[in-house]
């Protein structure tokens, strides 16, 4: 699930490496989105309610915020890990830029 997200802010800070900083982050990008409450339109797109428990443990791949919210943490971790060739110096602007572009 956290691929395409890790790639894509691996690629946006020309990282040099994935670091286990970054794949850290990834992770508990999803655990946190997880515990969040599931937008409707979500929702309807997989066909049930969705509620953060035993049935629901990982965002689905249908969940928009997923962009959003991991690649802006995977970013972060790449930058303060020293790995990042490419500092994002507003990472709100770039999270809203994430889900203009991929969300429209």
């Amino acid at each position: 699930m956290c691929f395409p997200f890790l790639f894509r802010a691996t690629l946006d800070t020309r990282s040099k490496q994935i670091n286990e900083e970054m794949k850290m982050a990834a992770a508990l990008a999803l655990a946190e989105l997880a515990r969040e409450p599931v937008p409707q339109n979500v929702k309807d797109a997989v066909g049930r309610d969705l509620t953060f428990g035993r049935e629901y443990v990982i965002p689905t791949p249908f969940d928009q915020r997923l962009i959003g919210e991991v690649c802006t943490a995977v970013a972060k971790a790449s930058m303060e890990s020293g790995n990042a060739k490419i500092m994002i110096n507003d990472l709100a602007a770039y999270k809203q830029a994430l889900l203009d572009k991929f969300t429209s």
